[in-house]
């Protein structure tokens, strides 16, 4: 697998947040979303073991593990990676943008999928054949960075009614929209979904990697 990082920190987004997490962040990316902010992932990395990725995750002690990136999904070392992990008695969460199918994702993992909103530049990326594999404990996050997204992403829940199955989280653009302001909307249109903040980037700097 190329990896980018491998880090300890608190988990900053989903029914997750505030838990002690082990990230594991794969190198690559089909996607360029216009308020990426992880783009170093694009390329950076070192090429390393299932074994040995394995081998510092189970040296932080730590059950919950993410795996993220880029996208980790494009990478055909990762699916036996998280079967081991799920072996091994973690908890594993998914990070994917929703553009590449799910299907092969072990099904004991917890996948956060991404819906792309016209914002990202990259809602035509959409799998939209995922939405019909999440099951039972797979979340789905909208990022959020104008009121033509929030509008954008009712009518998605209005037209696969299916996903309220699911916990529905909204996320805010960091430093693109007011946070105050996409929980209004939310309040005033009584949404049934979950306002989210990236946690992480309001305990430490939103620009610091390893957090």
């Amino acid at each position: 697998m190329k990896i980018n990082e491998v880090f300890k920190s608190i988990q900053g987004e989903s029914t997750y947040a505030g838990l002690p997490c082990v990230f594991v962040r794969t190198t690559f990316c089909n996607l360029r979303c216009g308020w990426c902010d992880t783009a170093y992932a694009f390329y950076e990395g070192v090429d390393r073991s299932v074994e040995s990725v394995l081998e510092e995750v189970r040296g932080y002690g730590c059950r919950l593990v993410e795996v993220t990136g880029g996208e980790p999904l494009l990478q055909e070392e990762v699916y036996p990676f998280v079967t081991a992990l799920l072996d091994g008695g973690h908890t594993v969460l998914i990070e994917t943008s929703g553009s590449v199918p799910i299907d092969r994702v072990d099904p004991r993992a917890v996948v956060i999928m991404d819906i792309k909103c016209p914002g990202s530049k990259m809602s035509h990326a959409v799998h939209w054949e995922n939405l019909d594999r999440l099951k039972q404990g797979d979340e789905v996050k909208f990022v959020i960075a104008d009121r033509t997204d929030y509008d954008w992403a009712k009518g998605v829940l209005s037209r696969y009614p299916s996903l309220r199955e699911h916990p529905i989280l909204f996320s805010p653009v960091f430093d693109q929209i007011e946070p105050r302001q996409l929980a209004e909307w939310i309040l005033e249109e009584k949404l049934p979904v979950r306002f989210q903040l990236q946690l992480h980037k309001y305990i430490w700097d939103p620009e610091m990697r390893g957090v």
